[in-house]
């Protein structure tokens, strides 16, 4: 995904951030939705559950980051009426990303905004000593899964369903970019473990070669 793009979703998600008295940052369900290009703001709802049992199963109180409000808003002619809203961390605003459809390019693009975020953050936190082609090549490793994920349902949307048609497809590609390797070829090459992923161990600009061609 372009730089272009990631940067229309940064724009896109950070206009309509609120930051309360103490400091932290929140979205409103209402306004991502739209945002996210929902027609149907029910549709969305759906999107915010996956979430919360997604934020639930990671083992993180979910009720933390989604928190439940009514508001009044305006319906025309000066009435009101009452609705409910779900104000989201930042985190739980990615795993809806995660959970929202990625067939529309806003969402895609949010994906990868909040995915490159997401992994800076824990760079910074854990691994603030990394230097600058190391927390490149580990922003790049978290977009290649996220991506490959992508690609596997974009794949079986094609017809490529069975784990056999999925290695011949990857292998394809593989050999499309490495002159006619596939992944065995590959990993041979690199004298790597049988239980060694060729990805974990490729330099920023070979991620960044396979990033082009998962997109």
């Amino acid at each position: 995904m372009s730089t272009r793009l990631t940067k229309k979703a940064k724009e896109t998600f950070e206009s309509i951030k609120h930051v309360d008295a103490d400091g932290h940052e929140y979205w409103s369900s209402r306004e991502l939705s739209k945002a996210l290009e929902y027609s149907d703001y029910r549709t969305f709802e759906e999107v915010a559950r996956r979430a919360y049992r997604a934020c639930a199963n990671s083992g993180v109180n979910p009720d933390d980051h989604f928190v439940v409000k009514s508001e009044m808003v305006q319906i025309g002619s000066n009435a009101e009426r009452q609705v409910v809203t779900v104000f989201i961390s930042r985190y739980a605003c990615y795993l809806a990303m995660q959970n929202a459809s990625s067939a529309k390019p806003i969402v895609a693009q949010a994906q990868t905004y909040f995915a490159i975020q997401t992994r800076r953050a824990e760079i910074l936190l854990d691994q603030n000593h990394l230097t600058e082609d190391e927390e490149k090549r580990l922003l790049l490793r978290n977009e290649m899964r996220h991506h490959n994920t992508q690609l596997a349902g974009v794949a079986n949307d094609a017809g490529v369903r069975t784990p056999l048609d999925y290695a011949i497809f990857q292998n394809e590609g593989y050999k499309g970019l490495y002159g006619g390797l596939d992944r065995k070829d590959i990993h041979r090459r690199k004298d790597l473990k049988k239980s060694q992923d060729i990805l974990d161990h490729m330099g920023s600009t070979e991620l960044a070669a396979n990033l082009f061609r998962a997109t």
